[in-house]
């Protein structure tokens, strides 16, 4: 699209979501910021399960409050010394106090796939990968047939079987368009590190939430950034390797 048909798009969905939500909202439609490719770090030994970075995504990203809440970042408990049998992860978990003794935890989201199943398979192009490594999904394109959902081999995408669901006073109303503006029903929605906060020099909710520093987040192609220092540092890994999907999203132990 031009320039001018960008702006008449935007500004006729800014309209519409004052009629529909009485809230003013600001659709951004910030580019990507140039020689930037964002890459994520995790630091397993530091990640407590508290699931606070669970939370602050939701309310970031304008996701549905409840029946049911949709979550873009799962957080599975593992029992220790059993990292890479997945299969024995529990999705559930509802102790009194984490972190548990016996157990890990390991937050799962988006994998910002440099190769992404879910690009390759949409029939309609409404999702791809931007400049800067972010994956994208376009609402308005969308046609909900879910192909990318059974693509992705991290379930990092959420299908709106309903209208989110959001008290109006809970609103984020400064938004992005490929990122976290209301989305409709019957589309599917993902993380994009935070669209919305990344291209304008911020950090990522979840990563500005973790209490316990677990998060790192940065420039791959910046050699003094946060998350090269980890890469070139500490002893990283990425789920599912095999797949050849090159995720840009680092798993670790300080230890």
């Amino acid at each position: 699209m031009t320039k001018e048909e960008k702006e008449a798009l935007i500004a006729r969905l800014e309209e519409r979501y004052l009629k529909k939500y009485k809230k003013k909202f600001r659709v951004g439609i910030e580019e990507a910021i140039q020689n930037t490719l964002w890459g994520y770090g995790l630091d397993l030994s530091r990640c407590i399960g508290c699931r606070r970075c669970v939370y602050a995504c939701v309310e970031e990203n304008n996701c549905s409050r409840e029946k049911p809440q949709s979550q873009w970042i799962r957080v599975i408990r593992l029992k220790k010394g059993s990292l890479i049998n997945l299969e024995d992860s529990e999705h559930y978990y509802n102790p009194e106090l984490v972190p548990e003794k016996e157990f890990l935890y390991i937050p799962v989201q988006c994998q910002q796939c440099e190769n992404p199943p879910c690009v390759r398979v949409c029939p309609v192009h409404a999702t791809w990968k931007e400049p800067d490594g972010l994956v994208v999904v376009d609402y308005n394109w969308c046609i909900g047939c879910r192909y990318c959902i059974a693509a992705c081999p991290y379930r990092g995408r959420i299908f709106n079987w309903g209208e989110p669901n959001v008290p109006p006073e809970h609103w984020n109303t400064s938004v992005h368009y490929l990122g976290n503006r209301p989305r409709m029903r019957n589309v599917v929605d993902k993380c994009t590190f935070c669209i919305q906060r990344v291209r304008m020099g911020r950090y990522p909710a979840c990563v500005e939430v973790c209490p316990t520093g677990s998060r790192k987040f940065g420039n791959l192609l910046d050699p003094n950034s946060e998350i090269r220092y980890v890469i070139q540092n500490k002893r990283t890994f990425r789920l599912k390797e095999d797949l050849n999907t090159e995720p840009k999203f680092y798993y670790f132990f300080e230890a």
